[in-house]
This record gives structure tokens, sequence and C-alpha cells, in this order.
């Protein structure tokens, strides 16, 4: 059984789209890309046609993963969420013990991260140690350079 996948609204409907662009555009850009390979010639000496299948083979399996994400997939409504705790979907504040610097992060599924956007996964060594975390408590997050700890300022939705 696959595990379950946790998704905003908005992220289920982008994974949908993407997977559905997938399936048409980029399937059909691939068949010609083969097409135009075998039109050339002999395939046991044509790079052309070994790139193409290749590209092929990477596209179906992201179609395939795409497809088991959205199979998976439970959307989470934020009016269920409890803010008491840190839990998928809440922007938590943590302050960092050692320097004082403050950060706030919202915490998403792991297709959903954008570390851009300021929107880590719980799957992160970050958010496994954010996750279940109050007001106050101090997270302690473990990274290859040793522990961090941050404390956690607040709690939102």
């Amino acid at each position: 059984m696959s595990k379950i996948e946790y998704l905003t609204k908005e992220g289920y409907e982008k994974l949908k789209t993407e997977l559905e662009e997938l399936k048409t555009t980029e399937r059909r850009k691939v068949a010609l890309a083969i097409a135009e390979a075998r039109e050339k010639g002999d395939l046991s000496e044509n790079a052309e046609y070994d790139a193409a299948k290749e590209a092929q083979g990477l596209l179906e399996l992201k179609i395939n993963t795409m497809e088991k994400s959205l199979a998976s997939a439970r959307i989470l409504d934020v009016s269920q969420i409890d803010a008491s705790r840190v839990a998928v979907l809440t922007n938590v504040t943590i302050k960092n013990v050692k320097n004082g610097k403050t950060l706030t992060y919202k915490l998403v599924s792991e297709t959903e991260a954008d570390l851009k956007a300021k929107k880590i996964s719980v799957d992160s060594p970050m958010g496994k140690g954010l996750l279940g975390k109050r007001v106050g408590e101090i997270a302690v997050v473990e990274t290859p350079r040793g522990n961090l700890e941050f404390e956690v300022v607040d709690i939102s939705i």
C-alpha cells in the first residue's frame, strides 16, 4: 500500500493539471521524436532514437509516479486543522536557539514543497523535527553537521 499524501485543494488541482499535460502534450512530443529518429535509418546505430526512447521511459515513469500520488492523495481542509500544534498546512514561526534568527515556514506535503516560497515538506528533517510541537517547545532538527535547536514561537493557519 502506498503512503497517503496530504495535499491542499490547489496542490491537488496543480498536480492533476500537470499530469494531464504530460499525458497529452509531452507524450505527443516524445512520439514525434521517436518517429523522426526512426526515419533516419538503422536503429542499432541511431543515437537520436536511443535518446528519444530514454526520454519516453523517463516520461512514463514520471506519469506513473504522479498517478500514484493522486491515487493516494487526501485533500486537507484548512478549517479542520488544529493550530495548537505544528501540523501539515500550519505556518510555524521558529527561532534558532543558537543565533536568535527567526524564520517562518508552512509545512506541506513533499509534492508541494518549495523552499523559495517558504514551504517545507513534513518529510524533510526540519518538518519531522517540528511536527507535533507546541508554542514554546524546542524542536531538535538532525542535520549532517549536528543537531540544531529551534524554539516554536508561533503557529497559525
